[in-house]
């Protein structure tokens, strides 16, 4: 019977298993992808770090670390690195580069993928650079032209296309250039103070990492130095992805909710229309299971064949996301068949189609056989009790769905609750409007505009799931506008005089005069003159570092006791600063305590207080501080925020660098000034901050493309949710439409209530998830992100107006068929 049945309905169930289609395949695409990722980070651990494990530090290995390499049968390579300016004879121009100085054979896993093939060995041998290859490409570098590096000069031995530890994102900030360790030292670039990291590289395949790690890493904090194996690597990588894919599977899950309304919809109207059908059934003698697993055996039917076609279309689509994030990844993704994947795809599609048609599916285990005769509701009281346990497993199986993408109770909680609230304020929104026109009917109003809106509250309308599709997806793309706008805000600096967009690191002392007279005759303002001295704690109140190091029980975080802290010395605030507790510290008065300033989550992990006392060793002098106040720090903003601040009047004496920052009007003045810093002071880096905006706007257009891909998922499986239940709804209205034909009604009039109809539903929903996603949007600007919120106009002049549009249309085209049909044959067909 459910087969019969389901012949005579095919158009329609295909409409039903459309609404899961897209939502099935955008889970599958990005599970499956995720599985892959996964699978390509375990097998290429070492390949991205080059060897079995290493020994990393900001400083060359002291006497204890050297113990420690030498207890470990010695290091099998070195390097150090470090970022620095790098000038181009050919062209005078200049670029900030990561100098890679790498002695012995790295990497021993993976390779340096070079042009020529052979530079990658002969590199180290003809004592030349091996350039990042967009570097070349910039500025039109081949191999045998040079690179100066500091005092040295380099041949180009060849172009550098991937390398173990020089590919992601921060690569394209400041590009990898590997030459020979040992012309380091001659090219006057490791200065005290430089921001300098040593790794040694290990080759032991057959070690237990983890029993390793346990063993030396905590010898190894003692000296401010750190292990890190490949296995822990891939690890940190895979958690970071996994983020990404996490956020990703829910907007794809969005998606299918949105479907799995419109399926509830649709069987809605599709069981109140067979009820009759039911009830001739009973009277011939089928029990209630029958013509319950009738109908639900036709809706599991669709539910397997959307998720098949689902999860088909989700394997295809997943080869496109290498393309779309390999600029991300730091290895190329090899795309193979994730079973896990297909296994999600078929179930959800099944569960998930089952579990929200039950709902209306309940309602012919209650029908009457005495409805073959008469028109009479379902009994509603008896079908209470299950639709409240249908709801429930609904609300539960969100949840458990939502803590597997996410891992966190907390996080598929507020996913869940949030879900709930707009989906019930969209709701309400529809339900209030229907009584509100029901109450406040216009009746002055012309006979098209009347029959409009008495369509929104007929018998059997769809008003509410309309506007819950419409506002899903208007909601879903206009939040990702809205917080597209203030997080670019967020990365974004004002362009003005008074804001830096050259910043100058690595100043020495004895250089600070000659570098601000070779900024001030070009006619560029100073704007900042910070200075940084590096110090380390020795006791934090009572208790010395080496004493809480050796503590177990401690809840003091570790990092706090190894950590090099750069601080600097001034007497205000800045603008990525809010003061928490205590007052900042004016001018040092002399014969009183030395009154510091700490960012809130150093005071937090070093479980300090205003008032506490710290001692810090500077450089081999030991100074006693007071805890004065303790600061909140927005460490997104594109400035110099600084962990501990010290008064003025007391570090001025103290060994340390400095950091400048002027304002270029424009890209010639930026490039010139460089070039004459490069060439005049080798030692300091310049980081013009517009390449790093640049920078980050393609990072965050990228993002926005791929998010605005998902949320096209949610928009197309609303439409497809709205196609449906127009189409359903269309059966019923053919008796309406024929009725006002048969009364004189001209089709002009006809068209024109279909259109004022589905115009306001279209504002209504698009207006309404607008709305909420501006205020959604608001909410995560002042809490999440803390920042200004400006909302965009793009929602307001392209989303809202679009949807209102592409409702209208869908709503006039499905209208055709009742326009072109002679009342006539509608009647007979009706009868018969």
């Amino acid at each position: 019977m459910a087969w019969r049945d389901s012949k005579a309905s095919g158009k329609r169930l295909f409409l039903f298993m459309a609404s899961i289609v897209l939502g099935i395949a955008a889970v599958v695409a990005i599970q499956s992808f995720s599985d892959n990722l996964q699978d390509n980070i375990g097998l290429q651990s070492k390949a991205l770090m080059g060897a079995d494990y290493l020994i990393d530090s900001n400083q060359p290995a002291n006497e204890r670390v050297l113990e420690i390499i030498d207890s470990l049968g010695g290091y099998d390579a070195m390097e150090v690195n470090f970022a620095s300016m790098a000038a181009f004879p050919k062209s005078g121009a200049a670029k900030l580069v990561q100098v890679r100085g790498i002695e012995g054979g790295f990497p021993f896993y993976g390779e340096l993928e070079t042009e020529p093939v052979a530079a990658a060995k002969t590199y180290q041998v003809k004592e030349g650079a091996l350039v990042d290859a967009t570097v070349m490409l910039q500025f039109d570098l081949k191999p045998g032209d040079s690179i100066k590096l500091g005092n040295s000069t380099f041949p180009i031995i060849g172009s550098l296309i991937t390398a173990p530890g020089s590919t992601g994102i921060g690569a394209s900030v400041a590009p990898p250039v590997i030459v020979p360790f040992k012309f380091m030292e001659p090219s006057g670039l490791l200065q005290k103070g430089s921001r300098l990291g040593y790794n040694y590289y290990f080759v032991d395949p057959d070690a237990d990492l983890k029993a390793l790690d346990k063993a030396v890493d905590p010898l190894l904090d003692e000296q401010n130095a750190d292990m890190d194996t490949h296995t822990a690597t891939s690890q940190r990588l895979g958690r970071r992805y996994d983020n990404v894919g996490r956020f990703l599977n829910l907007v794809a899950f969005i998606a299918l909710l949105l479907g799995c309304v419109g399926i509830a919809s649709s069987v809605h109207i599709y069981i109140k229309e067979k009820l009759k059908a039911v009830a001739v059934l009973k009277c011939l003698g089928a029990t209630r299971k029958q013509t319950f697993l009738i109908y639900l055996i036709q809706i599991a039917g669709m539910g397997l064949v959307g998720g098949i076609i689902g999860t088909a279309i989700g394997l295809l689509l997943q080869q496109s996301f290498p393309m779309i994030l390999q600029e991300f990844l730091p290895f190329t993704v090899e795309i193979s068949t994730s079973y896990q994947s297909i296994v999600v795809g078929l179930l959800l599609g099944l569960f998930m189609s089952v579990l929200f048609a039950l709902s209306p599916l309940i309602t012919t285990w209650y029908v009457s056989p005495l409805q073959v005769l008469r028109v009479q509701e379902t009994n509603k009281d008896k079908s209470k009790k299950a639709q409240i346990t249908v709801l429930f497993a609904i609300v539960l199986f969100v949840f458990l769905f939502a803590f597997w993408l996410l891992g966190r109770f907390t996080f598929a909680l507020s996913f869940v609750v949030g879900i709930l609230i707009t989906f019930a304020i969209l709701g309400g929104v529809a339900l209030f409007f229907m009584r509100l026109v029901k109450r406040y009917f216009p009746k002055s109003w012309s006979f098209t505009a009347r029959q409009s809106l008495l369509n929104l509250f007929r018998p059997n309308n769809q008003t509410a799931v309309l506007i819950l599709a419409i506002g899903i997806g208007s909601f879903l793309i206009s939040t990702l506008y809205f917080t597209k706008d203030f997080l670019m805000a967020k990365a974004t600096l004002e362009a003005n005089e008074t804001s830096p967009n050259i910043i100058l690191f690595d100043v020495q002392t004895n250089q600070k005069a000659d570098v601000i007279n070779t900024i001030t005759p070009k006619g560029l303002p100073i704007l900042d003159n910070i200075p940084i001295i590096t110090m380390r704690l020795e006791r934090i109140k009572d208790r010395t570092v080496n004493d809480i190091r050796l503590d177990t029980t401690t809840s003091i975080n570790k990092w706090i006791l190894n950590h090099e802290f750069r601080v600097t010395y001034r007497d205000s605030l800045i603008g990525s600063e809010k003061l928490v507790s205590g007052d900042f510290n004016g001018p040092y008065v002399p014969g009183q305590p030395v009154l510091i300033s700490l960012s809130d989550n150093v005071a937090g992990d070093a479980q300090v207080i205003v008032g506490d006392t710290l001692l810090f060793n500077v450089q081999g002098m030991l100074m006693e501080t007071v805890v004065g106040s303790i600061r909140q720090v927005d460490w997104g903003r594109m400035q110099l925020n600084f962990s501990v601040v010290f008064p003025t009047g007391v570090l001025e004496n103290a060994p340390q660098f400095h950091v400048l920052t002027t304002n270029a009007p424009d890209k010639v003045a930026s490039a010139n000034l460089q070039r004459q810093l490069v060439k005049q002071f080798p030692n300091v880096s310049v980081l013009d901050l517009r390449q790093v905006i640049n920078l980050i706007e393609g990072i965050l257009d990228k993002i926005s493309w791929v998010i605005s891909f998902m949320a096209f998922f949610s928009i197309l499986t609303g439409i497809i949710v709205l196609i449906g239940s127009v189409r359903n709804s269309k059966h019923q209205r053919i008796r309406e439409n024929v009725l006002l034909r048969t009364l004189g009604a001209k089709s002009k009039q006809i068209l024109q209530i279909t259109a004022l109809e589905y115009l306001y539903l279209g504002v209504l929903g698009s207006g309404i998830g607008i709305l909420l996603s501006l205020l959604s949007s608001q909410l995560l600007a002042l809490f999440l992100f803390e920042t200004p919120f400006v909302p965009s106009v793009i929602p307001f002049l392209v989303v809202f107006p679009g949807i209102t549009l592409l409702v209208l249309l869908i709503g006039l085209s499905n209208s055709r068929q009742v326009l072109n049909s002679p009342p006539l044959q509608v009647l007979r067909k009706e009868t018969a």
